[in-house]
């Protein structure tokens, strides 16, 4: 299964859940930066049957956001590191901050980017996918809700199970 596959089916769930929280509309939008992280057990750059999402490894987030302004040009942008959940999960929430929306619409330029820090598995611990920027944008209205989805990343053994691959 590809990353970008991947991170939609992670997405899916997290709308859900996420909308289910979600607070009164406000007239800016939530944003919500997320990925995941795998073990790609066969060293193939996919999601095989053996693979696995991987806990407790450290991500660096990196976003730049252009704020919506008719007098000036405004960028906000930072640098965090997040730790996976048990599901492999890493998640950025982003309060609502004036003149920022979501790049859903084609007048706001955003980028985010994530990059492996380190893994906590002994067994899978070799940078597969170290960093990736793509990413596909999800917006519910009704929440005022904007989802940042980022491809996976992934680590890999250090050698290759011939007994599984």
């Amino acid at each position: 299964m590809e990353p970008i596959i991947l991170s939609l089916a992670i997405s899916s769930l997290f709308t859900h859940t996420l909308s289910l929280e979600a607070e009164p509309a406000k007239p800016n939008s939530q944003i919500t930066v997320m990925g995941m992280v795998y073990c790609d057990i066969c060293s193939n750059n996919s999601f095989s049957r053996h693979s696995y999402f991987l806990p407790g490894v450290e991500v660096k987030i990196d976003c730049k956001f252009k704020a919506i302004s008719p007098t000036t040009a405004e960028e906000i942008s930072f640098s965090v590191n997040r730790t996976t959940n048990r599901l492999g999960v890493y998640k950025l929430e982003i309060p609502s901050v004036e003149g920022v929306e979501c790049a859903v619409e084609k007048a706001v330029e955003s980028l985010c980017q994530a990059s492996l820090i380190r893994s906590s598995s002994f067994q899978c611990n070799v940078p597969g996918y170290k960093t990736t920027s793509d990413q596909i944008s999800f917006k519910s209205r009704q929440a005022n809700l904007c989802i940042y989805s980022l491809n996976a990343l992934s680590y890999r053994p250090a050698r290759r199970s011939k007994v599984l691959c």
